[in-house]
C-alpha cells in the first residue's frame, strides 16, 4: 500500500472522506486512490446486490466545442460522434496511425457544439494532446477540464432510487447511455446513465467544490438500501465480470480494435485516423477470449495460456469470481484456440489448471 503522506500524488477532492472512512489507498496513475474500505469481497456483492459508491474523480475530462466539434471528433475519432443527439453518449475508441488504440473513451454530446470526451486518467495527457492536434484544421477547441470536475459513480440494482432521493432528479426516463442536466446547489450536475461495473448504474459529474456535498447526499440516502463505499479493487474485479476491457490490460497500443472483440467500434465508411491500418487484416493475431477455469486458484495478468505442449496465448485480466465462485480470466490466444468450448491449460506458477474458452461477458445482469 501507498503511505497516503506521499506528496508526490494527487488527491481527490473527496479524499478526506476516504480517509474518515477508513479507506486503504493506492498509487493509480498518480493519483491516491481508495483500493478498499472493508474487504474486497463485501464491497464487490454490495454491488451485485444492492449499490455501490465509487470516487472515479481520477478520470481525464476533456471539451471540444465550437462549430466543427462533430467533425473534429469523427476525424479524431474512429466512431461518427456527429451524428449522436444531445444528451446522447456513445462509446469510442482513440487510435494511432497503425492502429493501436490510445485509449478508449466515453462520449457525451451535452449541446449541439460543446462534447465532453472522458479518458482513462493514465491517458488523460495524450488524449488531450491528440485530440487538440487532430482538431487544430477544425473550428473547434480542445480544453483539459478535469481539475475542475469531480466524478461520482452509483452502480447496482438500488443505484436509481438513491441517485433520484439525493438529487430529486427523476430518472425513470433515462435511458442507457444518456445523460441528464440537473443542479445541486447552484452548481451544474451531469448524471449519465454509464458504468463499468455490468449493473444498472449512473456516473456523476459535478465542480469538485461540490463533491463532497452529493458524496454525502448520496450516502445517506443510500443507507438502508446497503450502499456501500466501494474502491479499486471490487471495481476491477466487477469490470472483468462483466467483460469490460481494462486499458494496459486488454487495450494497448500493440492491440488493434477486432483483436480486443471492439471491431464494430470504427466507423469505416468515413475518415479517420488509424482508419488505412485496419483495412490491413492480420491474420496471425492474437483474440480476446474469456476463459472459465476449476479449482479455486486464479491466473492473473502475464500467465501463460497453453493447449498441449504450446503456449498460445496470455492471461490479460484474471480473479476467482466473487459472483461465480470459480476463476476467470480474459486473454489474447491465437485465433486457432478461440473458439468458444476450447479446451486449454493455464499455467498457474508451474501448475497447469483446466480451462475452458467461454463467450463474454461471464456475468449479465437480470434486466427489469
Amino acid at each position: 500500500m501507498t503511505d497516503p503522506s506521499q506528496p508526490d500524488l494527487r488527491r481527490s477532492p473527496l479524499h478526506a472522506v476516504h480517509e474518515a472512512a477508513g479507506a486503504s489507498f493506492t498509487d493509480f496513475a498518480g493519483w491516491l486512490m481508495p483500493v478498499r474500505y472493508s474487504s474486497d469481497l463485501a464491497e464487490h456483492h454490495a454491488v451485485r446486490t444492492a449499490a455501490g459508491i465509487f470516487d472515479i474523480s481520477h478520470m481525464g475530462q476533456i471539451e471540444v466545442s465550437g462549430p466543427q466539434a462533430g467533425d473534429a471528433l469523427d476525424l479524431a475519432l474512429a466512431g461518427r460522434l456527429s451524428s449522436i443527439a444531445v444528451g446522447q453518449a456513445k462509446y469510442s475508441l482513440l487510435l494511432e496511425r497503425d492502429g493501436g488504440i490510445i485509449d478508449d473513451l466515453i462520449v457525451y454530446r451535452l449541446a449541439g457544439e460543446r462534447f465532453l470526451v472522458v479518458a482513462n486518467a493514465s491517458n488523460r495527457a495524450v488524449v488531450a494532446a491528440a485530440l487538440a492536434d487532430r482538431a487544430a484544421r477544425f473550428e473547434a477547441t480542445v480544453t483539459d477540464v478535469s481539475d475542475g470536475i469531480a466524478l461520482i459513480a452509483v452502480q447496482g440494482p438500488a443505484a436509481q432510487t438513491i441517485v433520484e432521493q439525493a438529487t430529486g432528479v427523476d430518472l425513470a426516463d433515462l435511458r442507457y447511455y444518456r445523460v441528464a442536466t440537473a443542479a445541486l446547489g447552484g452548481a451544474e450536475l451531469l448524471i449519465a446513465r454509464t458504468g463499468y461495473t455490468g449493473e444498472n448504474g449512473y456516473e456523476l459529474y459535478l465542480p469538485t467544490g461540490s463533491a463532497v456535498e452529493l458524496w454525502d447526499a448520496l450516502t445517506a440516502a443510500g443507507a438502508e438500501a446497503g450502499l456501500a463505499p466501494a474502491g479499486l479493487a471490487a471495481r476491477d474485479t466487477l469490470r472483468l465480470e462483466a467483460g469490460m476491457p481494462l486499458y494496459g490490460h486488454e487495450l494497448s497500443l500493440q492491440v488493434k480494435p477486432a483483436q480486443a472483440g471492439l471491431g464494430r467500434v470504427p466507423v469505416m465508411d468515413k475518415e479517420f485516423v488509424g482508419r488505412e491500418a485496419l483495412l490491413q487484416a492480420d491474420p496471425d493475431a492474437r483474440v480476446l477470449v474469456g476463459l472459465a477455469a476449476e479449482g479455486r486458484r486464479a491466473a492473473r495478468a502475464g500467465y501463460r495460456v497453453l493447449q498441449g505442449d504450446a503456449v498460445v496465448g496470455e492471461v490479460t485480466s484474471g480473479a476467482l469470481s466473487p459472483t461465480l465462485g470459480y476463476p476467470i480470466a480474459m486473454a489474447y490466444v491465437d485465433a486457432a484456440a478461440s473458439a468458444p468450448g476450447t479446451a486449454l491449460d493455464l499455467d498457474v506458477r508451474g501448475s497447469r489448471i483446466p480451462a475452458s474458452v467461454v463467450a463474454l461477458p461471464f456475468y449479465t445482469r437480470k434486466k427489469d
